[in-house]
């Protein structure tokens, strides 16, 4: 349990003035007169402004010194009234700048050597020795407590900053998946109502094709946007409703989703397919997601390809089509990329592999995705042509 600063403050002010009525009892025992009431008086005038040390440590260190003088001015024991303006010089050190301590602690070490000489002890080196002393201690002190004050303080900032910076790229990163997620889909929905739009009166048959289309790719888009959200809400590797994320072997779905948005897809599977790790099916798995989106997106009725290729020690696909039918609007290369080329870059990356993407000299667009395996092969970086 934490205390608030004032109520440590007010303990450690009484605590100082039940030391001082302490000492107070003693003044005769020590050859000093006795406290009378205008003492108490000054003794608590010198404790308790300590409650108020962190919310003006400058006032309360000057009205204690104050007090302190009148006390030794009027011959009472010093060392009863010693404690208060030695706890509001270390305040000054730890919360003001190093010209204001240094200004107080010269201030008690000019009233201890004044209480000196009122004391007549014939003492004065070691008068002189503590007033010296003391001040210097309860500046380093001080010094070295505002000191690690600033750094938790820049600490604190520097972890709340991380913690923003962490918070703004988990963002983007959650953005980019549900890109990933959602961008496929809608395509083919929006191709396929297209589809259903045009004939829905002449042929009733197409129309609820594309109509059954639309209701599984929407469902599959609930689906992963459930699993992702699970994902984020637990620390599995599945989503909430316990489905793996997409591997190769959903590779042939996607492209017969793609094949009924009107885009003619050929996938080929070269080489001796073999288990590969979730992450790296998942990596593949969306960078032929993202380009055949951008084949239905960016080349309508282009003939598209896709093909996956099993090599020692890495995996590779490709995806390549033959560019826009005649007639209809093409897009340029550079209007294929935005954040779906940035998603691939960086799951390649993520894997330690490469990626090329542009257009291609025979015509059309291509894409194609080298990853080592296993995954723990050294990172080759990335090359990304535009």
């Amino acid at each position: 349990m934490r205390l608030h600063p004032l109520a440590a403050d007010g303990l450690i002010a009484a605590a100082l003035t039940t030391v001082a009525v302490l000492l107070g009892t003693e003044a005769v025992a020590q050859g000093w007169p006795a406290l009378d009431p205008l003492a108490w008086t000054l003794v608590a005038l010198l404790t308790l402004p300590l409650a108020l040390r962190t919310r003006a440590p400058v006032t309360v260190c000057l009205a204690v010194h104050a007090c302190w003088a009148v006390y030794v001015t009027l011959g009472y024991w010093p060392v009863v009234g010693s404690f208060g303006p030695m706890l509001a010089v270390y305040t000054v050190a730890s919360l003001r700048p190093t010209r204001t301590a240094a200004a107080c602690a010269a201030l008690l070490a000019g009233v201890w050597i004044y209480a000196g000489l009122r004391s007549d002890t014939g003492s004065m080196a070691s008068v002189a020795g503590q007033a010296v002393g003391f001040p210097l201690v309860l500046w380093r002190f001080g010094y070295v407590a505002r000191r690690t004050g600033e750094l938790t303080l820049r600490l604190r900032a520097e972890q709340a900053d991380r913690a923003r910076r962490e918070v703004a790229e988990e963002r983007v990163r959650i953005a980019r998946e549900l890109h990933d997620v959602v961008a496929h889909h809608i395509a083919v929905i929006n191709v396929q109502a297209g589809l259903a739009r045009f004939v829905f009166r002449s042929d009733a048959r197409t129309a609820r094709e594309a109509l059954d289309t639309i209701e599984g790719a929407s469902g599959e888009a609930l689906a992963e946007l459930r699993r992702m959200l699970g994902l984020l809400r637990a620390d599995g590797v599945q989503g909430a409703d316990g489905a793996p994320a997409p591997g190769l072997d959903q590779l042939d779905e996607m492209v017969t989703r793609v094949r009924t948005g009107g885009v003619g897809v050929e996938l080929r599977v070269t080489g001796t397919p073999r288990p590969l790790p979730p992450g790296v099916q998942l990596c593949v798995y969306r960078v032929v997601q993202e380009a055949l989106t951008n084949v239905l997106k960016h080349a309508p009725g282009a003939e598209a390809a896709v093909e996956l290729a099993y090599r020692a020690g890495e995996v590779t696909v490709s995806v390549t089509d033959d560019g826009p039918v005649e007639g209809l609007d093409p897009v340029t290369p550079a209007e294929r990329g935005g954040h779906g080329l940035i998603g691939m870059r960086e799951r390649a990356k993520l894997y330690g592999g490469t990626i090329l993407v542009g257009p291609r000299s025979e015509g059309g667009f291509g894409v194609r995705l080298t990853l080592p395996t296993p995954v723990q092969a050294a990172r080759r970086g990335d090359a990304v042509r535009e």
